[in-house]
C-alpha cells in the first residue's frame, strides 16, 4: 500500500526550520513519506556546517531545494529578513514550488502528493494544494499570544494606533497605551504587542507583509501552533473562533522525544545552520546542580558592540557560573571583543561558545537560570528544562513572549535597559536572590504541566496532534 506524502515547507530561517522538522519527523513516524523543502542559500550553510551528506536524508525522508528568487548571499553573509518577505510576496517562490510539486509528481520513486504542511508566513503553497486537492496545513511558528496579536494588526491599523504617527511616540509614552480589544490579552500596552507596529511608515514591509499572511490563514485547512493547551488557554480559545481548526501540538520537543524510538535512522537528520560545540556538555557536567546561566540570544537577533559589553561585564561581575553562545554574526558591525582583563575575571566561571546544543543545555542539571531573546522556541525549551528566565526581547513577538511569560506565568524577569549594573542585579537575583526562589518552583510547575501534555493516552498535545493526523493531514489519502 503506497504511503501519505507530506510536503513541508519552512520559512527560510533557523527557528522557523527546527520546529517544522520536528513536525517532519513524527509525521515520518506515523508512517508519511516526508519531502522537506529549503531555499538554496540555507542548502548551502547546512552543506558547509554539516558536511556533505547533510541533506542525503534516508529511504522516505527527502530534501529539496528551491530558489526564493533572490540572490544567493556570500559565504559569511545573511539573508535580510525585510528582504525576504518582499521576495515572499511576488509569485517566483509559488512559480519555483509549482516546478518542485510537478517533478515530485513525475517522480517513480514517489508516492503522490496527500497533504501540504507550510510556515504559516510561507503561505504561497495554498493555492499548489488546492490545485492538487489536497489538505494545507499552515504551521504558525510563534507562540499562540504572538499569533493572536498578530491577527488583529489589521485592526490596529483601522483604528489609528499604527503606524505611529513620528519618532516622538517611541519616547513620549505613547507606546504605554492600553489595547483593550485584543481577546485574551487585558491590559496589554502597544509596547507589548510585536514590534512590527513601531513603524511610522504606512508601507513598511514587514507589517503589510503580517497582515497579508493572516488573512491567507483563514484559508488553511489547519493551523498548527507549537504550544500547550494549558499555557495559552484563553488566547487560543479565542483563535479556535476566529480560523480553521486550531491545534496546539507542543512542545514539539517532548513530543518527539517520546514519539521517535531510540536509535532512530532520525537521528542523523538536522538542519543546523551553524556547527554545535557539544564539548560544552562537559564543562557543565564539572558544575554545580543549578549554579550556571546559560545565555544565548538565538539564530536571529543582533546587537551593538556595547551592548556586547554590558552584558559581558554584567554577567563577569555577578561572580556567577555562565555559558554564552554568541553567533558569528550576532553584533552589528566589527565586534571589538572582549578584553583581556574580561578574559581575566571570567576564568573558570564562564565559557564562550559560538553555537550551542541549546535543547541539552537547558535540561541540563546544571543550568539554573536563561539569559534569552525571548524567542518561542527558546521560552518553549525554557519550560521543559523547568529553567526560569531573564528576557531581552529584540523583534517581532519576542516582546509578547516576554509579557506573557513575566507576568502571567511568573517564569521571567525583565531587562528594561542594557547596562551591566542591571545585568548584574538581574542575574544575582535571578540565581540566589528570593524572586529566583520563586520563579524556580513555579518553573516547575510548568514543566509538569508541559510534560503531561505529551503523555499517552490523554495528554493534550498527544491527542491533538494525532487528531491533527487523522482529521486534516490524512483526510484525502483515506478517501482514496
Amino acid at each position: 500500500m503506497a504511503k501519505p506524502h507530506a510536503v513541508i515547507v519552512p520559512y527560510p530561517a533557523q527557528g522557523h526550520m527546527n520546529p517544522m522538522l520536528k513536525v517532519a519527523k513524527l509525521l515520518y513516524q506515523k508512517g508519511f513519506h516526508i519531502t522537506f523543502v529549503i531555499n538554496e542559500f540555507n542548502k548551502q550553510r547546512l552543506l558547509r556546517a554539516c558536511g556533505p551528506a547533510a541533506l542525503d536524508g534516508i529511504p522516505s525522508f527527502c530534501f529539496a531545494a528551491i530558489s526564493d528568487g533572490l540572490p544567493v548571499p556570500e559565504e559569511g553573509k545573511r539573508q535580510d529578513t525585510r528582504v525576504c518577505c518582499e521576495a515572499l510576496s511576488r509569485d517566483t517562490p509559488l512559480l519555483f514550488f509549482r516546478q518542485l510539486v510537478d517533478d515530485l509528481r513525475s517522480s517513480a520513486n514517489v508516492p503522490p502528493i496527500t497533504c501540504i504542511v507550510c510556515d504559516g508566513v510561507m503561505s504561497f503553497p495554498l493555492k499548489v494544494a488546492k490545485e492538487l486537492d489536497v489538505p494545507c496545513a499552515l504551521f504558525w511558528t510563534p507562540s499562540a499570544c504572538g499569533f493572536l496579536c498578530y491577527s488583529y494588526f489589521r485592526t490596529l491599523v483601522e483604528k489609528g494606533l499604527t503606524p505611529l504617527k513620528d519618532e516622538s511616540c517611541l519616547t513620549n509614552g505613547y507606546l504605554d497605551t492600553v489595547v483593550d480589544f485584543i481577546l485574551a490579552m487585558e491590559g496589554i500596552r502597544l509596547r507589548d504587542l510585536p514590534n512590527f507596529v513601531r513603524t511610522t511608515n504606512p508601507d513598511d514591509i514587514m507589517l503589510n507583509f503580517v497582515i497579508n499572511e493572516i488573512e491567507k490563514a483563514y484559508k488553511g485547512s489547519a493551523i498548527i501552533l507549537n504550544t500547550i493547551d494549558d499555557l495559552e488557554h484563553g488566547v487560543l480559545d479565542a483563535l479556535s473562533k476566529m480560523f480553521p481548526p486550531v491545534y496546539a501540538i507542543g512542545p514539539l520537543q517532548l513530543l518527539e522525544k517520546i514519539q521517535m524510538p531510540q536509535n532512530s535512522e532520525l537521528e542523523s537528520i538536522g538542519v543546523n545552520l551553524w556547527r554545535e560545540d557539544l564539548e560544552c556538555l562537559d564543562w557543565l557536567d564539572k558544575k554545580e546542580p543549578k549554579s550556571v546561566i546559560y545565555v544565548n540570544f538565538g539564530s536571529m537577533a543582533r546587537m551593538t558592540a556595547q551592548e556586547l559589553l554590558e552584558f559581558g561585564w554584567g554577567l563577569a561581575n555577578s561572580k556567577q557560573n555562565f555559558m554564552w553562545g554568541i553567533r558569528p554574526d550576532l553584533v552589528l558591525g566589527e565586534s571589538p571583543g572582549f578584553p583581556p582583563e574580561f578574559e581575566a575575571e571570567i576564568k573558570e566561571r564562564g565559557l564562550l561558545l559560538t553555537w550551542t546544543p541549546q535543547e541539552k543545555i537547558l535540561c541540563h542539571p546544571s543550568i539554573g537560570g536563561f539569559l534569552t531573546h525571548c524567542g518561542w522556541n527558546s521560552l518553549l525549551e525554557s519550560i521543559v528544562g523547568g529553567v526560569p528566565m531573564i528576557c531581552w526581547p529584540v523583534g517581532a513577538e519576542q516582546t509578547t513572549n516576554c509579557w506573557f511569560a513575566c507576568k502571567h506565568w511568573g517564569l521571567g524577569l525583565k531587562i528594561t535597559e542594557v547596562k551591566r549594573v542591571e545585568v548584574e542585579r538581574l542575574v544575582r537575583e535571578l540565581m540566589v536572590g528570593e524572586s529566583g526562589k520563586k520563579m524556580k518552583a513555579k518553573a516547575m510547575e510548568w514543566k509538569k504541566v508541559v510534560e503531561d501534555a505529551v503523555t499517552a493516552p490523554a495528554g493534550s498535545s498527544y491527542m491533538n496532534f494525532d487528531n491533527l493526523v487523522n482529521e486534516v493531514l490524512l483526510s484525502k489519502f483515506q478517501s482514496r
